[in-house]
């Protein structure tokens, strides 16, 4: 028996992903790609903006058209916020929500056996259990997602996410140690710790427990040597903070701080509980105090109510604090959100226009802070061989600059010394200099 995967969405998706796959593997399947014909297709889903509903649908549609007696499940945010409508989609045998992936194998021979449709999807809202699925064996050996959280309870006035995967819960330090020096006992070189709201790890616990406290203990572990962590709000990043994270030897100099609006305003209404002060304080303080920091976000362009003015407002602190890599988004109304029933919402192409604009600004941003690093030595990760390009290995520096080098041997999974020598479009230019670790 085959199946194939597609994940929509975040690095928690690619995480569960990644165990669902591992379960499949365990029960005797066959794992190919999503365009080639198998017996099952999962599609893990996400319900972040319109098009990610859009793109869920259809990979659904796809899969169909692959081979029509093939069993489609369909788990993630997208089914669990509406389970019914995704039952509908011709095609689709399971559904699954949020809390139920490490069922799925159970869940699909179930199908086949009884040949009917099967929607297996918890009211998350009740449910504050963090779901254990752990990986034994990765399918990519160089580096490795480990979900240490799951929900969130900040209730952004756009966002689904809460009614998605519900309030937050945490997994247990204990085995967050376990499954680290696991992945280091074989072989990878970098993790990246992920969650949905993963700032807010530890609220659920007993013991004092935060991320803080987390990444030192990670930070001890042998063999993993760099560690990452997922998309953060910058009310994590206090002064002390800042301070313990500036002794960490491990964790990569990248922050992917959630921004959103550069107007405060537009904050408001989002219900962001920070200015563009305090997060343009944040910003300052990890500069200072982290070498050579690479701070990254997102933002949402077209929010309800947002005025030529506060647009301008957003783009002039973004030109002056000067991200090194923007993602742009165009406001999508959420249903059951608040946003999606506020008065005063920005027409397409005035979305259309403004995105456009910001994207440029990225492109010059993230040019500029490539090319202050023009003839640096830096340690790359090699990760992959570049498509199209014979001899070609790309790979990303600790302060995640994504590097493309020429080597005649295979340097996959190896942290090699680079020397930057170029930069071109979302991409630098590197040459091998000296081997640091096999």
């Amino acid at each position: 028996m085959k199946v194939a995967f597609t994940t929509l969405g975040c690095r928690v998706n690619q995480y569960e992903t990644e165990a669902m796959t591992e379960k499949f593997i365990k029960s005797g399947y066959e794992v190919v790609h999503f365009d080639e014909q198998s017996d099952v297709y999962v599609i893990n889903t996400c319900t972040v903006t319109n098009m990610g509903d859009k793109k869920s649908r259809q990979m659904i549609g796809r899969a169909r058209r692959s081979n029509p007696n093939a069993v489609i499940a369909v788990a993630g945010c997208y089914s669990q916020i509406a389970p019914e409508k995704v039952a509908k989609i011709p095609g689709v045998d399971v559904v699954i929500g949020t809390r139920n992936k490490g069922e799925i194998v159970e869940l699909v021979q179930k199908c086949m056996g009884e040949k009917k449709q099967i929607i297996h999807v918890d009211d998350v809202l009740r449910n504050n259990v963090f779901e254990e699925l752990n990986i034994e064996e990765y399918q990519d050996k160089t580096r490795a997602f480990l979900k240490i959280q799951d929900g969130c309870n900040s209730f952004c006035s756009y966002c689904a996410i809460p009614f998605a995967r519900g309030a937050v819960c945490s997994k247990s330090p204990d085995k967050i140690i376990e499954e680290v020096n696991r992945l280091a006992s074989h072989g990878f070189k970098e993790i990246i710790l992920s969650g949905i709201h993963i700032s807010s790890y530890g609220v659920d616990l007993e013991g004092n427990w935060d991320l803080m406290k987390v990444l030192e203990e990670v930070d001890k572990v042998d063999g993993i040597e760099r560690v990452r962590i997922g998309s953060i709000s910058p009310k994590f990043f206090t002064e002390d903070v800042i301070i313990r994270i500036s002794k960490l030897k491990k964790l990569c100099p990248h922050f992917h701080l959630s921004l959103q609006s550069g107007c405060d305003e537009t904050l408001k209404r989002m219900n962001r509980h920070y200015t563009t002060d305090e997060y343009n304080n944040v910003v300052e303080g990890l500069r200072n105090s982290v070498k050579d920091v690479s701070i990254t976000t997102d933002i949402i362009v077209g929010f309800p109510g947002e005025t030529k003015e506060e647009f301008n407002t957003t783009y002039k602190f973004l030109e002056k604090i000067k991200l090194s890599k923007m993602h742009i988004f165009k406001y999508s109304p959420r249903e059951g959100t608040k946003a999606a029933e506020m008065k005063e919402q920005v027409d397409g192409n005035i979305k259309e226009e403004r995105s456009s604009r910001l994207i440029e600004l990225n492109k010059r941003l993230e040019k500029e802070f490539m090319s202050r690093f023009i003839n640096t030595k830096l340690k790359v990760l090699y990760e992959e061989k570049v498509r199209d390009k014979e001899e070609f290995y790309e790979g990303y520096t600790p302060n995640y600059i994504k590097v493309m080098s020429n080597s005649k041997e295979s340097i996959e999974g190896k942290i090699l010394e680079t020397e930057i020598i170029g930069v071109e479009e979302e991409i630098s230019i590197g040459n091998i200099v000296e081997q640091c670790k096999n």
